[in-house]
């Protein structure tokens, strides 16, 4: 059913309008009732009743309000889930395994704080469920994503509104104030009886069971078509935000007061605690709750300074922030048997020993393998080949072995040295002075040639549509692509030889290939492969330094310097673009046509550093179904010089409008903002450049 439109108000009647709009407020009222407080102030009958009455008047008149409740269930099946880049990147949490852990995080903020005073922290249950992002335009849900790789999720909104408890507008008491764009952060997670329901039905089917229950909120959420979405009874938890706009919040505190006030489901319990002492009691707290109580799975607490001008001078990690830690509650363990142990090559060159074990049931999880980290690690603990062990399964973390049963030795039981040569290549494996790691150094080590490939053209790297896994294995096994530059050097008709190729997806590849040739420093410092350089790593680099030839021979001093980096990644830098061996691969790239901008550095310098690009100065708002994927759309702008924003604003310079705009397309009336079609994009993308 499309929304009502303003040129339709003239024909509905004023008393059907009033009691649409009652309506659809009452119902929202009784959802949040039944949904979040469990307590109904109504019959099932009577919301059925006054539910039905909202439809009836909606498909007569046609007037439907974007938080009607009758918009959370229809979409049509979907054929992919498209690509969200978060504004905000949603950062992971350190975890904390002892109470002496989460003192020593107190102990650390304390330091970084140049305090001596008691810092005021929020506790609440660490939800086991999947961590979703909502976004609020004008106090109307335009989009709701998943986390993803913390920088770039996925689009789920059409099922996340089939969530009961989540507002389809922001609400509720009359002094609350609705920001203009409102990035809120939680939890899609599932009861324990639904996820039993759900693989009970599942197994009646013949169907396989999900593993634990966020398992299954992950894959309900992630389903292609709402309607099965909405078979399963999801709930959603709301305790943070992204990027806000139009209001602030000086604590966690006063944020949640704020959540709740405007009827968003929090935590089931969060408390205010002053000193180290009271966040333990209430960690106590939550997970003897958790073990009685909770009817979903909390596998820890969440510790968080209160004070958002605290948190602003703590900072952030790489992955992770400095201002909130996750205690771990003691995780499921179990007793098996090490029937062997392997070495294996990574991405990067690490060689990581890998227990093999007889399958055993943890956690409603079958555990047959559980990493053993590094040499040092296996001789602490004196792991060996038929050893009889203890592993332990915390969460969604990889089983590890915490203990060997040493008094049920025979006698028989073998040792794992390190390898003294790569079990890939045969070539000799290296050791760095104060490194734990184990490395095969051979850049054409084929256990990290086909994933060093296969990352370079990745989607957040170059972004090679149509070189995956399956793709890069047939070129490496073929012999055509050894190393990066064999990519640009490859011809259509070199594809035409090998099977899975016609004519179409050989031409398709090709042209994919040469479309990665414009890219970004950032994305191409990460499509390197770098050891400890993610994609945020390389967006705070590509920040700093204009082109990538200033990177050359670049001494460890100049990245350590750079905030949020620390020595592990500055050396890291330094040795990779000290090698001549790399620095030989890097030109061969630009000599046959790789094209390297850098938009970080003239956002952070403030200032043109390559002008001559047609949007330069201009900041674009997207809005509405367009012919190609908005993230593509995006990129374009990107790449011609403009900026593009998530709200639009009385600095937007144009609003980009497909079909069904929604209430974007409105603001910028109101404000303004010059509006242009799709086509009237790409004309200002072909004008002479400034």
């Amino acid at each position: 059913m499309d929304l009502f439109t303003a040129s339709q108000a003239k024909k509905i009647p004023e008393d059907a309008k009033k009691e649409i709009e009652g309506l659809v407020k009452d119902l929202n009222y009784h959802n949040y009732r039944y949904y979040v407080l469990d307590a109904p102030e109504i019959s099932d009958e009577e919301y059925d009743r006054r539910y039905r009455r909202l439809k009836e008047l909606e498909e007569k008149y046609g007037y439907v309000l974007p938080d009607s409740p009758t918009r959370r269930v229809g979409a049509p099946p979907l054929e992919k889930f498209e690509k969200v880049r978060h504004t905000l990147p949603m950062l992971s949490l350190e975890n904390a395994f002892s109470y002496e852990e989460v003192a020593e995080f107190d102990r650390r903020v304390k330091r970084l704080l140049k305090t001596d005073e008691d810092i005021e922290y929020t506790v609440e249950p660490k939800y086991d469920g999947l961590a979703i992002e909502l976004t609020y335009v004008n106090g109307i849900l335009e989009k709701a994503s998943t986390r993803g790789d913390g920088y770039v999720g996925e689009d789920v909104t059409q099922n996340v509104k089939t969530i009961k408890a989540l507002p389809l507008g922001i609400g509720g008491a009359k002094k609350i104030k609705i920001p203009s764009l409102m990035e809120i952060r939680g939890e899609v997670y599932m009861n324990i009886d639904e996820f039993e329901r759900l693989n009970s039905e599942r197994e009646a089917k013949g169907e396989p069971k999900f593993a634990n229950p966020r398992n299954a909120a992950a894959g309900s959420v992630r389903q292609l078509d709402p309607s099965i979405t909405a078979a399963r009874s999801l709930y959603l938890t709301c305790y943070g935000t992204g990027a806000v706009e139009g209001t602030e919040f000086q604590s966690q505190w006063e944020l949640i007061k704020w959540l709740e006030a405007a009827r968003f489901p929090i935590p089931v319990v969060i408390k205010l605690s002053k000193g180290i002492e009271g966040a333990l009691e209430v960690i106590k707290e939550i997970e003897q709750k958790s073990k009685t109580e909770f009817s979903f799975e909390a596998d820890g607490a969440v510790v968080k300074v209160n004070d958002f001008r605290l948190r602003e001078l703590l900072g952030e990690k790489t992955k992770e922030p400095r201002w909130a830690i996750a205690y771990k509650y003691p995780a499921h363990q179990g007793i098996t048997v090490v029937k062997d142990i392997v070495a294996s090559v990574g991405r990067t060159g690490v060689i990581t020993p890998i227990a093999m074990l007889s399958p055993v049931r943890i956690g409603g999880v079958t555990v047959s393998r559980s990493t053993l980290h590094n040499w040092d690690e296996i001789d602490r603990k004196d792991i060996r080949i038929g050893d009889t062990v203890v592993v332990e399964r915390a969460g969604e973390v990889i089983p590890h072995v915490i203990e060997v049963m040493k008094d049920k030795r025979t006698g028989h039981e073998k040792r794992f040295p390190i390898p003294a040569h790569c079990p890939a290549c045969g070539s000799e494996v290296m050791r760095e002075e104060g490194e734990v790691a184990v490395r095969c150094v051979r850049l054409d080590c084929p256990a990290q040639v086909a994933e060093r490939i296969r990352h370079f053209a990745s989607r957040g790297a170059m972004d090679i549509e149509g070189l995956g896994e399956k793709n890069v294995e047939l070129l490496y096994s073929n012999g055509l692509v050894r190393h990066f530059e064999d990519i640009y050097r490859l011809k259509t008709e070199d594809l035409l030889k090998l099977p899975r190729f016609a004519r179409k997806s050989a031409q398709n590849l090709i042209n994919a290939i040469e479309a990665s040739k414009r890219t970004t420093l950032s994305r191409f410092l990460f499509a390197l492969g770098i050891p400890h350089v993610g994609e945020f790593a390389a967006k705070l680099i590509s920040g700093r330094f204009e082109a990538l030839e200033d990177l050359y021979n670049v001494r460890p001093d100049r990245i350590s310097g750079i905030k949020q980096l620390g020595e592990k990644i500055a050396n890291s830098v330094s040795r990779f673009f000290f090698d001549r061996d790399n620095l030989n691969t890097l030109d061969a790239l630009k000599s046959l046509g790789v094209g390297i901008g850098n938009p970080d550095y003239e956002e952070a310098a403030g200032k043109k550093t390559r002008p001559g690009k047609p949007l330069e100065g201009l900041t674009f708002v997207v809005t509405g179904t367009l012919p190609e994927p908005r993230k593509d759309i995006e990129e374009k702008i990107e790449e011609a010089g403009g900026r593009v924003a998530s709200a639009v604003s009385g600095s937007t310079s144009y609003l980009v409008v497909g079909e069904e705009p929604g209430s974007k397309l409105e603001k910028a009336r109101g404000l303004g903002v010059n509006t242009i079609s799709y086509g009237g994009l790409l004309a200002l993308l072909k004008r002479p450049s400034a």
